[in-house]
């Protein structure tokens, strides 16, 4: 008998959905602003990526990462 792969949660919170959103927008307004040789948008659009990242953080300490309090799984 073998015993079931124990899932971690990868990506299955609400601190992830949030943190991985906000960077993607960042990204996706850098790409425009990067073809458009705006330099100071390209590192506006770098620091979007940063506060998505430190977002997901704080959000994951708050309660809404993986084993968080305030997360509640949802059966697949």
């Amino acid at each position: 008998m073998t015993n079931p792969i124990a899932d971690p949660g990868h990506g299955h919170s609400p601190a992830a959905w949030v943190a991985v959103t906000i960077m993607l927008i960042g990204f996706a307004i850098g790409t425009v602003f990067f073809c458009l040789e705006q330099s100071t948008g390209v590192w506006i659009s770098a620091a979007i990526v940063v506060i998505g990242a430190i977002t997901g953080v704080v959000l994951a300490k708050a309660g809404y990462g993986v084993k968080g309090p305030k997360y509640a799984p949802k059966a697949h």
